[in-house]
């Protein structure tokens, strides 16, 4: 009995190296990857334990002081902390409500389009932005909507509006509205390569049978493309979901100021100050802490909605 099981699990090994084998150009291809999750994600993972240290410069990593959950208490009671995470929390609803389905419809429309030249044309001129750096989509910005030298202003004088200022750059009622709409013209085109690519796999039949139907193209769309993006969907609000603290560091930190912080403080920044400004690494750490525990359990929870709601969606 004993040499029939080893001879099982050495037939299952040689079958192993035999598919290793037949793939290894496809394995070779991802070490890059893993190297790159390996280097960059879970070695500086031990780096975590600073948020439990009182970290001393001086001292070092491990020289520092173990205080416990001493950094969160005084985290949680620290003046802007609260404020952050409000701006965190709002900022990333309005990119989930309004950025998040704008790739489904592009995606759809683009779909509709049957001049495949012109289909092309449009797919790279939208795909373009995602490309450009947020230094320079705020340069661009500013060049627009500055108040004194501004596109937006020489064209209100042209018309005869001299006195035109508005400073939508410095506006606390508009500045969330300009992050969410700069977000998606920058975003939106190159998230429609996924859902493109998820209708592509759709089987052409079932829109031959449902013209034969008598289905106009709403219907279609309705009762065959959005079904077939479902999976998709669902997979990629999980990822957004989680990611809701996220509310992007590079887009935020290049286009406020000091005028609206009120309404455009996010954690991101918040913690890039508390590191690189004031040199409290033990706080920012447990910041960032606290910020990826909250986007686990959200994934989590989107998760478990997704799979109760059709067990065919979700991750696992």
């Amino acid at each position: 009995m004993t040499n029939l099981k080893g001879a099982s699990k050495s037939l299952e090994r040689k079958r192993k190296w035999s598919h290793i084998r037949k793939d290894k150009l496809l394995y070779l291809m991802a070490i890059p990857g893993i190297l790159f999750f390996i280097v960059f994600h879970y070695i500086p993972m031990y780096g975590i334990l600073l948020a439990f240290k009182k970290y001393n410069i001086y001292q070092g990593f491990f020289a520092s002081e173990w205080i416990g959950l001493d950094n969160f208490k005084t985290l949680f009671t620290m003046y802007g902390f609260d404020r952050a995470f409000k701006n965190t929390i709002i900022i990333s609803i309005y990119q989930l409500v309004f950025a998040f389905p704008f790739p489904i419809i592009l995606s759809i429309l683009l779909n509709e389009i049957r001049h495949q030249l012109y289909k092309k044309f449009v797919q790279t001129s939208i795909y373009l932005p995602h490309f450009v750096s947020w230094i320079i989509i705020s340069g661009i910005l500013f060049a627009i909507l500055s108040p004194s030298t501004g596109v937006i202003k020489e064209i209100a004088g042209f018309f005869g509006y001299e006195n035109f200022t508005f400073n939508l750059l410095s506006s606390k009622e508009y500045f969330r509205s300009l992050l969410v709409i700069s977000n998606i013209w920058k975003e939106a085109g190159f998230g429609t390569v996924l859902y493109l690519a998820t209708i592509a796999t759709i089987d052409q039949q079932l829109y031959e049978a449902a013209k034969v139907d008598g289905a106009k193209k709403w219907k279609q769309i309705w009762h065959i493309t959005l079904p077939g993006l479902r999976t998709t969907i669902v997979i990629l609000l999980i990822f957004r979901v989680g990611s809701m603290l996220n509310t992007g560091l590079d887009q935020v930190f290049a286009l406020y100021n000091p005028q609206v912080y009120e309404v455009s403080e996010i954690l991101d920044t918040y913690i890039y100050k508390l590191a690189f400004q004031e040199a409290k690494y033990d706080l920012a750490t447990a910041s960032g802490l606290f910020k990826s525990l909250i986007s686990l359990v959200l994934v989590l929870f989107t998760n478990f909605i997704a799979k109760k709601i059709d067990s065919d969606s979700g991750l696992m």
